[in-house]
């Protein structure tokens, strides 16, 4: 079996970029402001991570608007450059919206059914294996309930009740899991089966716990999803801009498979989501002691010298990545 890596990049920083960008930029936007774009310039700490502790992997399929980073190796044999027009549709282009790509992904050509999508906002502290993403062919993944609690219109939750309005008009809840039992209830999970516990009276699917971390997708499950819910998904990709109010995203493609019992069970704490702020004393801490086999590392609004927690940060990954990658010039 082999096992690809999906990273999507964007160089905030490309004036082409930002006036293509800016031409469908409304005046208020709060769902596409300059935090969700801005460069951390550590992308290259991914790619050493995958080096050093996941070297199994058969390719890696760097998705960008057209530009690269200056020191990506694209010589390098497992590195597959691919743009968004080589896989999106023309009707959806241009895009700025990481729901079109996301949702598109099985459109790339060459990418193995077996593939994980990386963020570039997650970083590999220790060894991977194969069977932490795939075991027998089948994804693995935290399948808990959670409710989802919508704050306002552009609040991302309403990204996630969206996906839910497709899995509950698909699948019926006490059906799914009476059928799958122990992939619903186990004991990798720990205490965060309380949480699915807690959601047996609800009728229908409320919402899942998201980790915030690399997802093990299988190609065909959004060949199937497209085929099931077109209208949704071609809604969301006409979107040139995300839309938090009527979008839905990657996260559709793993309840699918959770609902369609395509999934093996895995502990949540093979990684942990850390939200960037302006005290970063635990985050550095995690990197260097390398806590976590994956973490995830938040940009915030509420970071007030961006340049300063940058270096503190990047300083942190440099120690445990100090040497230059294959996948580097």
């Amino acid at each position: 079996m082999q096992i690809d890596i999906v990273i999507p990049w964007v160089d905030s920083n490309d004036p082409q970029w930002r006036r293509e960008k800016n031409k469908y930029l409304p005046k208020e936007d709060i769902v596409n402001n300059e935090v969700r774009f801005r460069s951390w310039d550590n992308l290259h700490y991914i790619f050493r991570g995958i080096e050093k502790y996941m070297p199994w992997i058969n390719k890696i399929y760097f998705v960008t608007w057209g530009h690269l980073p200056s020191w990506l190796n694209v010589a390098n044999e497992k590195i597959v450059v691919v743009k968004h027009e080589d896989f999106i549709p023309k009707e959806y282009l241009p895009t700025f919206n990481s729901h079109t790509i996301e949702l598109n992904l099985h459109r790339i050509k060459g990418l193995s059914e077996y593939f994980i999508y990386f963020n570039d906002d997650t970083f590999i502290l220790d060894k991977l294996q194969e069977k932490d993403f795939f075991k027998k062919r089948i994804p693995c993944d935290t399948a808990v309930l959670n409710p989802i609690i919508c704050t306002g219109k552009d609040h991302f939750a309403n990204v996630s009740a969206n996906n839910m309005q497709i899995i509950n008009g698909n699948f019926n809840k006490r059906y799914v899991i009476k059928n799958n039992l122990f992939n619903w209830y186990n004991f990798r999970y720990g205490l965060n089966n309380i949480r699915t516990l807690c959601m047996i009276p609800w009728g229908n699917f409320p919402g899942f716990y998201n980790g915030h971390l690399p997802n093990s997708f299988l190609k065909s499950t959004f060949v199937a999803i497209w085929e099931k819910e077109f209208s949704v998904l071609h809604d969301t990709c006409k979107c040139h801009l995300r839309d938090n109010y009527t979008n839905v995203n990657q996260w559709v493609v793993k309840y699918w498979q959770f609902a369609t019992k395509r999934f093996k069970p895995r502990s949540p704490k093979i990684g942990k989501y850390f939200e960037i702020t302006n005290d970063n004393k635990v985050i550095v801490d995690v990197i260097k002691k390398q806590k976590y086999k994956l973490i995830c590392l938040n940009d915030s609004a509420v970071i007030e010298n961006f340049e300063m927690t940058k270096e503190e940060i990047n300083r942190a990954l440099e120690s445990v990545f100090p040497t230059k990658s294959m996948y580097e010039k």
